[in-house]
């Protein structure tokens, strides 16, 4: 049975109904029945990805790192598979002006310890300077591997954003799977769990009950000012960059502002 509550005056507009707890387990098993669907169509789709067909490309292209040049082969480490992260990139901009989604996406693979042990190599890749890039990767205190692709073509370089697989077969090197936008999502966990919370992302674009709080602009909490408060502005920068030692805020991001 539904009731009201009284509601306190620090509550956010918008809560769900209180019922009993058998009333909340019938509703939960009416939602499992579609999360299972919902699983289930997710297996077929990774079965599909795993019947689509290969390019062969030159593995012995060049990437810079930080011991310089070394072939596309080098980022295998050895294994079969390789994950990649195209992290989109900047020229010029201080490391608050570089792309905060890239650098969500890339904050939650800074451990990729269970690939390696299931044999599939993980590398962030980006067309920015070598220079320009080492100094952010020290700034952010990523251990990944990064690389610079600079003027490469597509599929090492080329457009940047896109989460991308390879397969090694001895010499041989094979795309076999890209995405981007939303397709990114898998790996940034955050976005999983918050759409299991009752308000979500927070985000306009969601569908809502009526009286919840009002959604805004898409990835609105991925910037902050030094004192956590959302914002876009001139002294903010990428969430994650906050816990870096020695952040401070600065008042210009040159001439590259936030990017969405």
């Amino acid at each position: 049975m539904t009731t009201t509550p009284d509601r306190p005056t620090t509550a956010l507009p918008g809560r769900p109904p209180v019922v009993d707890l058998a009333t909340w387990q019938a509703a939960r098993n009416e939602l499992l029945v579609r999360e299972k669907a919902h699983t289930r169509e997710g297996d077929a789709l990774a079965a599909a990805r795993r019947r689509l067909p290969m390019v062969e490309f030159d593995g012995t292209v060049g990437v810079v790192g930080p011991d310089g040049p070394v072939p596309f082969l080098d980022l295998f480490q050895g294994r079969d598979e390789l994950v990649v992260y195209k992290h989109m990139w900047y020229d010029g901009a201080p490391h608050q002006g570089q792309c905060e989604g890239c650098t969500m996406t890339t904050w939650q693979l800074r451990d990729t310890v269970y690939l390696d042990a299931r044999g599939v190599s993980f590398a962030v890749l980006t067309t920015g300077r070598w220079d320009e890039v080492a100094a952010f990767v020290e700034f952010m205190g990523y251990t990944q591997p990064w690389y610079s692709v600079r003027d490469l073509a597509e599929p090492v370089g080329g457009e940047m954003g896109y989460l991308t697989c390879f397969l090694r077969d001895g010499d041989r090197t094979f795309l076999t799977y890209s995405t981007t936008g939303r397709g990114n999502e898998p790996v940034a966990a955050s976005f999983g769990l918050l759409d299991r919370t009752p308000y979500g992302r927070g985000e306009a674009w969601e569908d809502k009950p009526e009286g919840w709080p009002e959604g805004r602009h898409a990835c609105w909490y991925w910037r902050s000012d030094a004192d956590g408060n959302a914002t876009w502005g001139p002294t903010s920068r990428p969430v994650p960059q906050w816990t870096r030692p020695g952040a401070t805020p600065v008042e210009t991001l040159g001439r590259h502002g936030p990017h969405h």
